[in-house]
């Protein structure tokens, strides 16, 4: 029997801004709440970001982050996932600081350094809600969203071996695949293994069917049958090739920090519309989503007691 298909919910990451939505959720109770009704309509993951509640700006504000998780955690068992991405324009210490103090059972890891091109979004408006949104995208012109081979050792000797950490692996392109085999190799990422393949980011590999075959048949030559992948396409190609992913035995991933829309030209009304929408195709391919406690069993996580509220 097959498993379960995880369903992960991105709640608001570092990616849009106020402007391209009144939906994206940005205060710490906002987020929560978004979170808390992503979990209920069945998404076992919740992947988090946080973000300047008065501005909408990404913040690495270790409290914002305690703010958000004490407040889902009274609601849901889902599994919380801190990212350590941040933004293209926060440190590395930045990015680790809400991990390191809050002790997650799962935190995101970019496999690489890359160009993050978000600038093209800027052309699409001519009024902000916020000065900084415009510059904040255009500045991603000229930055390389830096994750070094040392940066991707430091963090996984400080979260993984320090706190027992397990990782959603990032991987934007076919070479970050050939990272994660190399760190398993070298005895610093141990199976299972949960890939996030990540597709359509200015950068990164462009978000076609024949891409995602691409990076599943490397990750099969490369890792063998020790890992599960779950599928991030950026904009109008998620929920495509989301299913795509799905029934190839894999997962997915959905949420508004990777698309805003519910459908062509509609704006999606939260995070569990995106949800219940997905939840609903796996369930009419003839799969069930995995609830939270299976997630910690197929992935081998430490379990939500362990998360610092």
């Amino acid at each position: 029997m097959s498993n379960p298909v995880i369903v992960t919910c991105a709640i608001t990451g570092s990616i849009h801004t106020p402007t391209m939505s009144p939906h994206l959720p940005v205060t710490p109770q906002d987020i929560a709440r978004q979170a808390i009704d992503a979990a209920k309509a069945g998404a076992a993951i919740i992947h988090l970001h946080a973000r300047d509640p008065q501005t909408g700006l990404p913040s690495a504000d270790p409290a914002l982050f305690r703010e958000i998780l004490a407040t889902i955690r009274k609601e849901t068992n889902a599994v919380l996932n801190i990212s350590t991405g941040g933004s293209s324009r926060m440190t590395l210490d930045e990015r680790l600081a809400a991990a390191r103090l809050l002790k997650p059972e799962m935190c995101s890891l970019n496999m690489g350094s890359m160009n993050f091109g978000l600038f093209p979004m800027a052309e699409r408006y001519s009024e902000w809600r916020h000065e900084w949104e415009p510059k904040f995208l255009e500045a991603t012109r000229s930055i390389v969203f830096q994750n070094t081979f040392a940066d991707i050792e430091a963090i996984l000797a400080d979260l993984g071996d320090g706190q027992g950490v397990r990782f959603e692996l990032e991987c934007y392109d076919v070479g970050h695949i050939q990272t994660v085999a190399f760190y398993r190799k070298k005895g610093l990422l141990k199976g299972p293994l949960f890939l996030q393949f990540v597709l359509g980011v200015l950068g990164g590999i462009d978000p076609a069917p024949e891409q995602l075959m691409h990076l599943k048949t490397t990750a099969d030559r490369l890792l063998g049958d020790d890992y599960h992948f779950s599928v991030l396409a950026a904009g109008r190609h998620q929920f495509p090739l989301g299913t795509m992913g799905v029934i190839l035995g894999g997962n997915v991933r959905v949420g508004l920090e990777d698309n805003l829309m519910i459908e062509r030209g509609k704006l999606a009304a939260s995070n569990a519309e995106q949800v219940s929408k997905i939840r609903k195709i796996v369930e009419e391919l003839g799969h069930r989503v995995a609830t939270p406690d299976e997630v910690r069993q197929m992935l081998q996580l430490r379990g939500a007691a362990s998360v610092a509220a």
